[in-house]
């Protein structure tokens, strides 16, 4: 049975190249910034270019960020990329006009990158968790970045006693150890572009779709 994926249009973000990308390994996608639509799909898919401010503001004019709660609310699957991850966290040191604090699905702050060189941009290997679904049979492969600040520490949230799993999290290394992803129930998201990371996107773009049940 064919996945209904919608990616949301909000004026930010590789969306052109996100749908083809779903497309190719067998979505049936949309682009829109409608909120039935949003809502009804199997997978939301959020992309994100430029500066966390600016996109956080394109998110929340349109209702993004109700939108990603009602999902993730009723166990709805959700996926951000690069900036689309960003956003998920509490706030971010990057300067800009706009929304300055994120959606706070998870706690933390994107912070800019300690490297000799940024933005980080071109291929890397990452080091994700055992057992993770999102990069299964590509555990080992190289995907690629464009971005100059990330979230470099994890604060795990409250499980209550281990009743709730911990969220799996993806490292990988450019000046510091950052975040290049995240697994925690309905929402995951990737520092990277898997819709720019060749075969090991595609796949790693599947095994998303695939989950969509």
């Amino acid at each position: 049975m064919t996945q209904k994926v919608v990616v949301l249009d909000y004026g930010f973000g590789n969306v052109r190249s996100a749908v083809r990308a779903l497309e190719r390994v067998g979505a049936d996608v949309e682009l829109t910034s409608d909120r039935k639509a949003a809502l009804e799909a199997d997978g939301l898919l959020v992309p994100g270019v430029g500066a966390f401010a600016a996109v956080n503001q394109g998110l929340q004019a349109i209702g993004g960020d109700s939108i990603v709660d009602r999902r993730l609310a009723g166990g709805r699957p959700v996926l951000g990329i690069c900036v689309g991850l960003q956003v998920m966290f509490e706030t971010s040191t990057e300067p800009g006009e706009g929304v300055p604090d994120g959606l706070g699905q998870w706690p933390g702050t994107v912070e800019r990158l300690p490297a000799d060189v940024v933005p980080h941009m071109g291929w890397s290997t990452v080091e994700p968790p055992a057992g993770s679904r999102l990069f299964a049979g590509v555990e080992d492969e190289r995907f690629y970045f464009v971005h100059s600040y990330a979230v470099q520490r994890f604060e795990m949230l409250d499980t209550t006693a281990g009743r709730v799993p911990l969220p799996q999290i993806t490292w990988a290394e450019h000046g510091a150890r950052f975040v290049a992803a995240v697994e925690n129930g309905a929402l995951s998201a990737t520092q990277f572009h898997p819709e720019k990371s060749g075969d090991a996107g595609a796949q790693l773009l599947r095994n998303w779709v695939d989950s969509l049940t």
